[in-house]
């Protein structure tokens, strides 16, 4: 089968013809239809020192797919009732988790410490076929199409930092235009936020997140997001933040630009630490909450069930996709994602 290769340590990947992998106990075969590039991958593809000190190469990379199971392992459940058949749709978990520490017996799998990740720790889905344990399966309807499959990952990220905190009636900020905060934009419109600005130092990324439900989009190389709360008419700051860029710059204006008693989520990873105003924070009683991943599986009861009913959010999120190619193509794809100018980058291995 195809599979697309970190072969060695050091730069670049391979399109390879490797053997299918064979589901084990407990596991599932897919065929993967749809894959979403990530910023992850371009990092394992560059190989920088935060590939270097996870990844053990030869390994099959990408972790955000959609497919369809061709072969189910011994032991997986079968069945109406919350079992899998073969011939079944489904997006995929990318987070496999240990089952067994403190968190995962808690509920809390999302913050299990012993996360295995596909694409990462063990083979992912830039193949013809990729094996997964079961538990890690989402079953889609009809109504969700495979490119919109394919996005669960990231969209589940959106979903997870988005409804962090109520939104409806707020006034909403997103720093970071990426595909994570544009698809954010779409979600916390579609939750009733009264206003939803986003800021980014892309045209066309801003623009991408204007169509996907922004009120106000600021480009922070030529203005403010001040300004943006006086063209709304806003004069005590935003109530809720999503910081998606990891950027220093965009954390600050972010704590500037917050209400007393505001509510913040970080997904974005810096690259670096940096310092941030606490007495700010402190004073104005400003809730900080880390993100990583989506819930197991409540983010992903929640972005299947505003989709399926939905055709203006299905609509507002397929619109970050800005690029799909043949997955033999596989170098423009990762050439057109380290521009960013796009949304996201979507490779067919159908």
């Amino acid at each position: 089968m195809r599979a697309l290769v970190k072969p060695h340590a050091g730069p670049g990947l391979e399109l390879r013809d490797v053997p299918e992998p064979v589901p084990g106990r407990g596991e599932v075969k897919i065929r993967v239809l749809r894959a979403g590039l990530c910023g992850t991958d371009l990092h394992i593809e560059r190989w920088d020192d935060w590939a270097a000190s996870v990844l053990r190469p030869p390994l099959v990379v990408g972790h955000e797919f959609y497919g369809e199971i061709v072969e189910l392992g011994e032991g997986v459940p079968t069945g109406d009732r919350c079992g899998l058949e073969v011939g079944q749709r489904v997006s995929v978990e990318g987070h496999v988790i240990c089952g067994t520490c403190r968190n995962c017996r808690a509920g809390r799998q999302h913050m299990c410490a012993h996360t295995s990740n596909l694409g990462v720790d063990r083979d992912g889905g830039f193949a013809d076929y990729v094996v997964v344990p079961h538990t890690n399966v989402w079953g889609q309807s009809d109504s969700i199409d495979p490119e919109l499959g394919a996005l669960f990952d990231p969209l589940g990220n959106a979903v997870h930092t988005a409804l962090s905190f109520p939104l409806a009636g707020e006034d909403v900020l997103i720093t970071g235009a990426g595909p994570i905060g544009v698809m954010a934009a779409a979600i916390a419109r579609h939750a009733g936020a009264r206003h939803v600005v986003v800021s980014d130092v892309s045209a066309t990324r801003l623009e991408l997140a204007r169509g996907a439900g922004a009120d106000v989009v600021v480009d922070v190389r030529k203005g403010r997001i001040v300004d943006a709360q006086r063209e709304l008419g806003m004069v005590e700051g935003f109530d809720v933040a999503l910081e998606m860029s990891g950027s220093a710059d965009a954390v600050t204006e972010l704590i500037e630009n917050c209400t007393h008693g505001a509510k913040v989520a970080l997904l974005g990873l810096p690259p670096e630490p940096f310092a941030i105003d606490w007495s700010t924070v402190i004073t104005r009683m400003i809730t900080i909450k880390g993100v990583y991943g989506r819930e197991m599986y409540d983010t992903w009861y929640k972005a299947t069930s505003m989709l399926m009913t939905s055709h203006q959010l299905r609509d507002r999120v397929r619109s970050v996709i800005t690029h799909r190619v043949p997955a033999e193509q596989w170098e423009d794809a990762f050439t057109a994602v380290r521009s960013g100018e796009v949304g996201k980058v979507i490779m067919d291995w159908s």
